[in-house]
């Protein structure tokens, strides 16, 4: 029996090992993980268990909401964006070309994503759900409108697009539901409820239970097919592994889609279902932040802080 805090340990490091094990397939072919049988290699510029820009932030955030913890979110989303910026400032390996182009177009935090936005008229990538494992065990004790109005908030540093706030509130819901033991797919129809009615269908269609990858309609790399994929993932397998293991295997976006199924299905099945191979070489560079790197025991520790508010 998983307690409340191995299931938030699990997400968030959940999260981090499936961005680590997806990394190297990242805009490959479907089936390529299956079909080299490599795991935790590393690969692709991806040195063995190494996770991504999709962990980085979501250590950010994470250290963020600690070191203002009991702050108004409004007062801490300024120093999120902040370190955003130090961080991509640092030439990370990785970094989506939306994020890039808001954390330097030189605008202040709550104007960046809205005019990057307004000129370009595309902000649905999944670069604020790729992210939010450590946010959405941090306000889960809050309850649902309250963990689905920060993660909106959150992602609005980054994304001006709506489509990008409503999937990272579904998710957070998703873990905080995980969280308290209950199944996170039967309250997918309550969770959808909340969604913004302009974007309610949209996720209704990619989070049916008939739904799978071969119907999206764009690439996974936007946020609700990368949302739709995981809870696929997490709905057609029964473990962790299998999967986060089905998630890469869809190729495309391998490292976010496999980032986010394993903050639900580490939610679900609690931090002893990770496979202790892919934990023992996972690490998080921290570009702009010295030569910080945290192995998979400092992502446990951040995880529990989060869950207990400390």
């Amino acid at each position: 029996m998983t307690t409340r805090l191995d299931r938030a340990v699990g997400a968030v490091l959940g999260s981090a090992a499936g961005d680590a094990l997806g990394a190297p397939y990242e805009f490959g072919p479907a089936g390529e993980l299956s079909a080299r049988g490599r795991e935790m290699l590393g690969g692709g510029g991806w040195d063995p268990g190494e996770a991504t820009d999709d962990t980085q932030m979501a250590v950010l955030v994470g250290e963020a909401l600690l070191e203002h913890h009991g702050q108004e979110l409004l007062d801490v989303l300024p120093d999120v964006f902040d370190r955003f910026r130090r961080w991509a400032a640092a030439a990370p390996k990785d970094i989506g070309l939306q994020t890039e182009d808001v954390l330097t177009n030189g605008h202040p935090w709550d104007l960046a994503a809205a005019r990057h936005f307004q000129l370009n008229a595309r902000a649905a990538g999944n670069g604020s759900l790729m992210r939010a494992s450590t946010s959405a065990v941090y306000f889960a004790p809050a309850g649902r409108e309250a963990t689905m109005d920060a993660a909106r908030r959150l992602a609005a540093l980054t994304h001006g697009d709506r489509a990008a706030w409503e999937g990272t509130a579904i998710l957070h819901e998703l873990v905080r539901v995980a969280l308290e033991g209950s199944d996170p797919l039967a309250a997918l129809p309550g969770t959808l409820g909340a969604v913004h009615p302009d974007h309610r269908e949209r996720y209704a269609r990619v989070l049916a239970p008939d739904w799978e990858p071969g119907l999206a309609t764009e690439f996974n790399g936007a946020v609700w097919p990368c949302l739709g994929s995981a809870v696929w993932a997490l709905r057609t397998t029964t473990g962790f592994a299998e999967a986060v293991r089905a998630a890469v295997d869809l190729g495309g976006d391998t490292d976010t889609v496999a980032a986010v199924t394993g903050t639900l299905a580490g939610a679900r099945y609690g931090q002893a279902a990770i496979p202790p191979e892919w934990t023992a070489p996972l690490h998080v560079p921290l570009p702009g932040f010295g030569e910080r790197v945290l192995d998979a025991e400092g992502l446990r520790e951040l995880a529990q802080r989060l869950a207990e508010g400390t």
